[in-house]
């Protein structure tokens, strides 16, 4: 029983210290934005579609698989992560939506939102967790540094 209740402890422990980072306060951003969301994995390729808004003082994030079934729904309020429904958490969803913040972060606040940032050209690295290579403001790559896990996001174009 104590055994059970350490490794209970280590794992709570383990998933507070993998939580991706957050800023100190939220980025000024020009939402709602709707977004193509590629991800890739080991060869394996997944689409969604992403919709970001403010909402209540946050913003809210919304993502669906191209059939429009729910994948994972957040807000961001405060800084911090609030369940949006009756999704389970997910926590690979978070490390999206925390990622694309500090991609859609602009030049100017970047470095004192996210300290440590290191921009060079079209590349925007946090050493450790995140490296985006921008083809556009909208249109760039995400890599998860250390987890052969990338992102390809671009706008979605509107119907007509």
């Amino acid at each position: 029983m104590i055994r059970m209740l350490l490794i209970g402890c280590l794992l709570l422990l383990s998933a507070c210290a993998s939580q991706p980072p957050l800023p100190s306060k939220t980025p000024v951003l020009s939402l709602p934005l709707q977004l193509h969301v590629q991800r890739e994995q080991d060869g394996q390729r997944q689409d969604w579609l992403l919709v970001m808004q403010r909402e209540a003082g946050g913003i809210r994030w919304s993502m669906m698989d191209p059939l429009g079934i729910p994948q994972a729904r957040q807000k961001l309020i405060k800084g911090a992560w609030q369940a949006d429904g009756l999704l389970p958490p997910n926590p690979q969803a978070r490390e999206l939506f925390a990622a694309l913040l500090f991609a859609l972060t602009s030049a100017d606040e970047v470095s004192k939102l996210y300290p440590g940032t290191q921009e060079m050209d079209l590349i925007r690295t946090l050493p450790s967790r995140w490296k985006i290579t921008y083809h556009s403001s909208l249109v760039f790559r995400m890599d998860v540094i250390g987890q052969h896990l990338t992102y390809r996001i671009s706008p979605l174009e509107a119907a007509r």
